[in-house]
């Protein structure tokens, strides 16, 4: 090898590597098709599964009060229930003892009977607290008698458990002068009436049955009840939420 000349010696084959073109091909292509299989696989369950529904907040719905129609007040043929008063809380407005009134209620009486007294008026009493049984015998017993409708007789009686006259704080008068008016539409026209319409709210008390009153009671100017406290406030002017019944 020395001996030949350097310019014409061949050159030693380089050591490098060689590969097969066609094999690494054919490896590519099938990594290319496991990896789309793979993919579609992955791409079928997804779809396959139940989606999950995005939850969207509404617009809160402002919130309405609904409207509280207040329930009807008790009455019966435009009557309204009344407690009856204990005697331990009565006093007598006449000398016999026979007719009572709320203590409060009787006080303020005997003052008002006295004023009218002194203008020349006599306000006769005639009844004042009446009992359960009472009330029983003028309603029941006595539209009997007359051979009256219940709701005739109601405009002009409460049943029992709806009068006035049980709280002790109503009372009927009357003219000591014209007997012949009472418990009558005349009394209006008697000098008493007029002294009860003229002075009456002074002594806290008032027509319990004026005409066209929205209970539906017969007019009774006879018929005045006592308003000078709370508990008597309190009784008597729920009547207010009644309207005229036809």
């Amino acid at each position: 090898m020395d001996d030949i000349p350097e310019v014409v010696r061949k050159p030693s084959p380089s050591k490098t590597t060689k590969f097969n073109t066609p094999l690494l091909l054919g490896i590519g292509f099938l990594t290319l098709c496991i990896a789309g299989l793979i993919a579609w696989g992955v791409g079928k369950m997804t779809a396959s599964q139940p989606q999950k529904p995005v939850a969207v907040n509404p617009s809160p719905t402002p919130s309405v009060s609904p409207s509280v129609t207040p329930s009807p007040l008790e009455n019966i043929l435009g009557h309204l229930p009344y407690k009856e008063a204990t005697l331990s809380q009565l006093k007598p407005i006449t000398a016999d003892g026979s007719i009572k009134m709320r203590a409060s209620a009787a006080e303020e009486f005997l003052k008002m009977q006295k004023a009218a007294k002194r203008a020349g008026i006599i306000l006769y009493p005639i009844s004042g607290f009446r009992s359960l049984e009472a009330q029983k015998h003028l309603f029941f017993d006595v539209k009997a008698q007359r051979n009256q409708e219940t709701k005739k007789r109601a405009e002009v009686s409460a049943p029992p458990g709806y009068s006035e006259h049980h709280t002790g704080y109503a009372v009927d008068i009357g003219d000591g002068r014209v007997p012949g008016t009472n418990l009558k539409v005349a009394f209006e026209n008697t000098a008493a009436y007029r002294w009860l319409k003229d002075n009456a709210a002074q002594y806290s008390f008032e027509l319990s049955f004026p005409p066209e009153n929205p209970q539906g009671v017969s007019y009774e100017p006879w018929h005045w009840r006592y308003v000078g406290d709370s508990d008597s406030l309190e009784t008597f002017y729920k009547a207010q939420q009644l309207r005229k019944q036809k």
